[in-house]
Order: structure tokens, then C-alpha cells, then sequence
């Protein structure tokens, strides 16, 4: 059962085939067994997963239950849930149990949708492998001697293992699409605003956005059908009208354009990615599409702009945990500010630590001009290429990442050649616009992304076009040979 699909799980549940609490003990039961060589999991909800299990069978029963009624799934533990121990993988929050649900949370539990436990992740969502958790490294199923990707690495690896058939992520810098392009799922960041951020932990509130991981683009439509829609709560959420994601899925590509950005295919790629990506293009063109080269001329701006904007929001929103009120708390302060220094200084680790003092440093006055506000400038110039590029074509594709998954502690000496890990996909954050990562073929026996991005809540349009290269390709439905 571990095999299925969302969408195959949902009709399977509605012709009442199995049952919710039958394919929920099965996952439990997998997870079980899989997860202490992964480590996808920070916790298991293994009593809350039945009890709504339990209650999404009488709604199955009654008739007329949602798509993902009783469907099992995960939550990247980033999203605040009531009674469950939320940490953002970090040992700051280690000890932190939420008194309400984030809005991406209550949707799905309004779909009755049954959660199976929170995901690992990069500390505070900084990172591109998954080194940076407290609560230790996740593996790659694909090679448990390789990173999954960050900062979503424990959802993307929960779905390539089969722990899980669809997770929540946020994506800051390219945080759903880059795990995704190194385990061999499909994922979406959806346009800033497009899904409320009420309830999710802040890194950099002008960044952040939740999207899904799952196996295959359909999929990914039902799981954003729940997530979106406009939230009172979230003054950055905008009430704009929510399509059904699932129901253009079948549009012909014939007269779509697609640009090629010829500065995501110059230095630094790997020769079997780029080999990889070419051919998922030339099988957009065989489709019916037509492929244009464009230019982004400020592509190369977006990584030190990026860090530059992101960390000064994170030093921001990280002053909150200062001992006093929730999180973790050093013992016996000798006064507050030994509070302050000594609880930070434990909760915290090294990547949050050198981002907030990057961050800090970029917003401290006689700099803030020069580093801060500029990198805005240059923000705004990089979202005004897309502007531009999106006047002569329909969307965007290039690699997700530069190369597949590498060696865990093989970029840990060098925070640069980490950070670039993230040079096709920040600039998607940047601008606010939906960025989307699906399987595109293996090199070295390891799963390879094709990125394609959209116009302002052009959703519907990418995942109708990744929909119609699953239908040509085999590519999502690939497993790691080791898996069971």
C-alpha cells in the first residue's frame, strides 16, 4: 500500500476498499520500521493518527467526505499544532507545545485529513541538507551516505521512502524545490501569499511560504486545494480567488511558451543535471510546446542579495527566544542578561547562530543603507526580470539544483558552497513568484529536478504542466532500490 498515490488512496477510501484507520496503521506500522535508518521523523502521532483516522471512516461513511478525507500525511514540524510538541528542529523549541493550530494545520484538519507525525528539518529552516537539526542529520533514501536536501529534507525523504505519500514543506530559498529535486518527488512553492503563514515559525517573513511534497503533480494539486485560500490572520495573505488545482491538470501544452534562462546553464552545473533538464525540455517541444531562450540578467545577484535579506529578517524574528517566555531556558541565570546569552547561546546552533550575527551586523546602524536596503534594490531588479520575461513567455524552466544529492560533511567547512546550492531556486523567493521541482531522470543512480516557474498564481499552470510530463515520463514513480 505504501506504493499508492493520493489521489489513488482517496479513491481507494471513497470506494471504501480499505479504510482510513487500515491505511493509517499501515504507514504507523512503516514508519516504524524505516524511519531509525532515515530519520524523517521528529515525532510520530501515533494516538492522534488513529482517533482521526477513526473519525475520517464515519465521514467516509456518511457520504460526501473531502478528497483527503482520511488520507495519511505529514507535517513539517515548522506548522504549530495543538497539544503536539513543535520544535522547528531546533533544541530552542525542544520543549515547546503550541496552544493552537497554524491555518495550514486547521485546513487540514477540517479536510480530515490524518496527520501521522512532525518532519525533521534544517534548524529554523536554515540550511540546504539537513545537517543542521538538533535532532540529527535525515538520510537520503536514495543514498544514505548523502543529504536529502534542506530545509525540508525530512518531508521530502518521508515521501521517496514511502513514509508518508504527501508532506507539508515551507520553502524560503528554495526549500521544497531543492529536497524535492534530490530525493525524486515532485514539490511546489506556491506565490508569496498564496497560503497563510499564521502559525508557521518565522525565518524571513518576506521569504517563507507553504507549499506540498508529494509523489507526483496530481497529488500536489489536492494537497494545495487544502493549504490555500486568503487567512484574516495573515496580513500578508491575499484574498485572492482559489482555483481547483486538480481540474486543469489535462490541458493540451500545444501553444504554451517556455523560456530557457541561459544563465541557469553556465558555470557551476553538473554536465549529466543539464543533460537531464535539455532532455525534459526537448519533451516539452515534442508535446507541442515552444522553447525560447530568455535572459535574467540579475540571476547572479540573487544569492548575495539573498543573504543579505534573509538573514537581517531572521536576526529579527529570532529575538524572540530570549529565555523568558517560551523555549529553552539556561539554568540558574545569575541575572538577565546572563539569561539571554547563555539561553540563546544553548538553544541556538551554529548555521541560526552565524545568520543572526550576519543578519544583526547587516541591519546595525551606518550599515543598514549600505547592505540591507541596497540588497532590496537589487530585489526589486531581479523580480522585475521576471516581469519582463514573463511578457514573452507562459513559464520558466532550468535545473532545481546544480547537481544530485551530495556527501553529508562534504560543504560543512564552507557555508558559500552551501549557500549555492540554492542559486537556481532563490530568486523564485525573491520575486514572490511559484516555483515548482519535478523528477527529470537519474545521474549516478540519483534523482535529478526540472524547475519550472510561473507567473503571479500561475499554480494551476505548472502543475498542468508537470501533470502533462508525468503523463510522457516514468520519472515520479521511481524508488530507491533499497527500499522494501
Amino acid at each position: 500500500m505504501h506504493n499508492l498515490t493520493i489521489a489513488e488512496i482517496s479513491r481507494k477510501l471513497q470506494a471504501k476498499e480499505f479504510s482510513s484507520e487500515e491505511i493509517t496503521r499501515y504507514f504507523l506500522d512503516r514508519i516504524k520500521q524505516q524511519d531509525p535508518t532515515y530519520n524523517c521523523y521528529v515525532t510520530v502521532t501515533e494516538e492522534l493518527a488513529m482517533a482521526q483516522a477513526k473519525a475520517a471512516d464515519a465521514r467516509l461513511a456518511a457520504g460526501n467526505a473531502p478528497t483527503m478525507c482520511g488520507v495519511p500525511f505529514a507535517h513539517k514540524d515548522i506548522f504549530c499544532t495543538n497539544g503536539v510538541k513543535t520544535t522547528c528542529g531546533s533544541k530552542m523549541l525542544d520543549n515547546f507545545v503550541p496552544p493552537y493550530n497554524a491555518t495550514v494545520v486547521e485546513n487540514y484538519i477540517n479536510e480530515g485529513a490524518v496527520m501521522l507525525g512532525k518532519t525533521n528539518m534544517d534548524e529554523f529552516a536554515m540550511g540546504s541538507s539537513n545537517e543542521t537539526s538538533y535532532f540529527g542529520p535525515v538520510k537520503n533514501p536514495w543514498d544514505t551516505n548523502c543529504v536529502p536536501g534542506g530545509s525540508s529534507g525530512g518531508s521530502a525523504a518521508a515521501v521517496a521512502a514511502r513514509m508518508a505519500p504527501g508532506a507539508t514543506a515551507t520553502d524560503t530559498g528554495g526549500s521544497i524545490r531543492q529536497p524535492a529535486a534530490l530525493c525524486g518527488i515532485t514539490g511546489i512553492k506556491p506565490t508569496y501569499g498564496r497560503v497563510s503563514r499564521w502559525g508557521m515559525i518565522a525565518f524571513a517573513s518576506s521569504l517563507d511560504q507553504a507549499g506540498v511534497m508529494a509523489r507526483s503533480a496530481e497529488d500536489a494539486a489536492i494537497m494545495l486545494n487544502v493549504m490555500a485560500g486568503y487567512d484574516n490572520k495573515d496580513s500578508t495573505c491575499i484574498d485572492e480567488p482559489v482555483p481547483d488545482y486538480t481540474a486543469n491538470l489535462g490541458d493540451s501544452l500545444a501553444g504554451v511558451t517556455i523560456g530557457v534562462p541561459k544563465e541557469y546553464f553556465e558555470v557551476g552545473l553538473n554536465p549529466g543535471t543539464e543533460a537531464r533538464v535539455q532532455d525534459a525540455i526537448k519533451q516539452y517541444e515534442t508535446a507541442g510546446a515552444k522553447i525560447k531562450s530568455i535572459s535574467l540578467p540579475h540571476s547572479h545577484l540573487a544569492v548575495p542579495a539573498y543573504y543579505v535579506i534573509a538573514p537581517a529578517e531572521c536576526s529579527a524574528n529570532l529575538s524572540r527566544f530570549d529565555g523568558v517566555r517560551y523555549g529553552h531556558r539556561c539554568d540558574d541565570p545569575k541575572d538577565l542578561m546572563d539569561l539571554y546569552k547563555r539561553s540563546r547561546g544553548e538553544g541556538f546552533g551554529e548555521e541560526v547562530k552565524r545568520r543572526i550575527l550576519v543578519g544583526t551586523y547587516c541591519l546595525s546602524a551606518g550599515y543598514y543603507d549600505a547592505y540591507y536596503g541596497k540588497s532590496q534594490q537589487v530585489r526589486r531588479l531581479i523580480k522585475q526580470d521576471f516581469v519582463d520575461a514573463f511578457k514573452e513567455v507562459d513559464v520558466i524552466m532550468g535545473p532545481t539544483a546544480p547537481s544530485p544529492a551530495f556527501a553529508f560533511g562534504s560543504k560543512g567547512d564552507d557555508p558559500v558552497a552551501m549557500y549555492l546550492e540554492d542559486i537556481y531556486t532563490i530568486a523564485t523567493n525573491l520575486a514572490g513568484l511559484p516555483g515548482m521541482s519535478v523528477p527529470c531522470g537519474l545521474v549516478d543512480n540519483k534523482p535529478v529536478g526540472l524547475q519550472l516557474i510561473g507567473n503571479f498564481f500561475a499554480e494551476s499552470k505548472l502543475l498542468n504542466l508537470a501533470h502533462q510530463f508525468q503523463l510522457a515520463t516514468d520519472f515520479h514513480t521511481l524508488a530507491p532500490s533499497s527500499l522494501a
